[in-house]
């Protein structure tokens, strides 16, 4: 199954869509910026959502220096990877969320080997990541996909160098 992987530019044709199985499939806090609004999937935070997406669009040449990109598998939209451009030349940096009925299925490991590739594509010659000593299945993605953690305290940093 995690062979369907793919992943697609965040745009107007796959921004619903990304917001469907946020809202259905995850938590605010866990797909996106804190923001003052009612709790859960509030009016607010959907504007929200769609605002900090589309506030995206511009690529790791726009003002963010951040790429979106849908995770499809077959043909659904089954969450996000990024990959944002670092100050240091050849660095770039990469997060992702899946909704709970993709999670467990190698695709989280899929996606980021394609961000990898996409990665190396735009001159990254290093990915790094952040997360926290408690995430178990982003610590376990980032390991199968190569990264050295190094831990302080409870965070934890992943460094992926591209062949």
């Amino acid at each position: 199954m995690a062979g369907d992987v793919r992943l697609v530019p965040v745009d107007d044709k796959t921004l619903e869509p990304l917001l469907s199985i946020a809202a259905a499939e995850a938590e605010p806090d866990d797909v996106m910026p804190p923001v003052e609004a009612p709790a859960g999937w509030s009016h607010a935070r959907r504007e929200a959502f769609r605002d900090f997406h589309r506030a995206h669009y511009g690529g790791l040449e726009g003002p963010t220096r951040t790429l979106m990109y849908a995770i499809m598998l077959g043909g659904e939209v089954v969450g996000m990877i990024r990959l944002a451009r670092r100050d240091e030349p050849g660095v770039m940096e990469t997060g992702m969320w899946l909704g709970r009925s993709a999670r467990g299925q190698g695709i989280a490991v899929a996606a980021l080997r394609e961000a990898l590739t996409e990665a190396a594509g735009h001159g990254a010659r290093v990915v790094v990541a952040e997360t926290t000593a408690g995430n178990t299945p982003a610590i376990g993605v980032l390991t199968r996909c190569g990264a050295v953690l190094r831990r302080d305290g409870d965070d934890v940093h992943a460094e992926i160098v591209i062949d």
